[in-house]
């Protein structure tokens, strides 16, 4: 079968599945339907409504655009039936049932953002940041019943530099994953495929580490931890969605702060955890027990984002101030 005549239903929703569908679109693939979640009220009385990349990049290239509530739902299945997909494609979209995943002849594939087994769940890129991790990575496998568990069928390693944040990762993943996504339909074409199970990949010593969905109190920073792990903490959350504290005044008066950017300073002393030193002028450092974090950019609630020169000329600093 040529590429012109493999029918193809892709599925995905945010900017990072944009890359994949834009290269199966220029590549000459044949996109028979997409797939994404309906769009989202957005405005004071969620009166506007927004559709997301996917939906956006479908109608500029004039594909057909599905937004199913239910993907059980009867009509929608009716409707997917009668694309005829030959192959279906997955790209940070949702959980699929088995009457979508197992639909077309030749399966259904995800591209997932790690090394999987590693990192299973819906943020394997602010993990594997988070956790201080050198090396990640993008794998397309077979869809099965358990989530983000299927047969491999290509993995590409990336390294994760000290300086990187989770936008930096994410970027250089979502351009890889879309020649990943071309070269894996070209090998399933040419039945070059030969999938292997995950459990296969993982060495005899290794952990599996999850990535589940972040929320607002995962992002507190834990300032008892060394200065390394919460470095990565806050790289890993910037910048989306920021890594948070709170100033704390001698008054009681507590104010919400997003750290978007630090340096580490692994310097000996003997200032209690939490504590703030500045100039006022030029520099914020925070005591953790092995040294300082320098805050370079960073958001009080209701205020810009700043650069840390910015942030003091408007912001005044005193002997008390401390973050908890």
């Amino acid at each position: 079968m040529e590429k012109k005549d493999l029918k193809i239903v892709y599925m995905g929703t945010p900017e990072f599945a944009v890359e994949s569908l834009r290269c199966l679109v220029e590549g000459g693939y044949n996109v028979v339907g997409v797939i994404t979640m309906p769009d989202k009220p957005i405005g004071r009385h969620g009166s506007i409504l927004q559709s997301s990349p996917v939906k956006q990049y479908a109608l500029e290239h004039g594909l057909k655009v599905l937004q199913p509530e239910r993907l059980k739902e009867d009509s929608f299945v009716e409707e997917l039936r009668s694309l005829k997909a030959d192959l279906q494609i997955v790209v940070a979209f949702r959980m699929l049932p088995e009457v979508v995943w197992n639909m077309p002849p030749m399966g259904t594939f995800n591209l997932h953002a790690s090394l999987l087994p590693q990192y299973r769940g819906a943020a394997p890129i602010n993990w594997a940041v988070m956790n201080g991790d050198t090396e990640t990575g993008i794998t397309t496998f077979f869809l099965k019943h358990e989530i983000d568990t299927g047969e491999i069928i290509r993995q590409v390693r990336v390294p994760i530099a000290d300086e990187d944040n989770v936008g930096v990762v994410h970027d250089k993943l979502m351009k890889l994953g879309g020649k990943l996504v071309v070269e894996t339909v070209d090998n399933i074409l040419a039945g070059n495929v030969h999938p292997v199970p995950q459990e296969q990949l993982l060495r005899e010593t290794e952990i599996l580490r999850p990535a589940p969905k972040i929320f607002k109190d995962t992002c507190r920073i834990d300032w008892m931890r060394p200065l390394k792990p919460v470095y990565d903490f806050i790289r890993g959350l910037s910048p989306y969605p920021a890594a948070w504290t709170e100033l704390s005044q001698s008054d009681g008066t507590k104010n919400v702060l997003k750290i978007y950017e630090a340096e580490k300073l692994f310097i000996t002393h003997d200032m209690p955890v939490g504590t703030v030193r500045s100039d006022g002028k030029t520099y914020f450092h925070i005591a953790v027990e092995d040294g300082y974090l320098s805050l370079k950019e960073l958001q009080l609630a209701g205020k810009k984002r700043l650069r840390v020169e910015e942030f003091l000329r408007g912001y005044k600093i005193n002997h008390s101030l401390s973050v908890v």
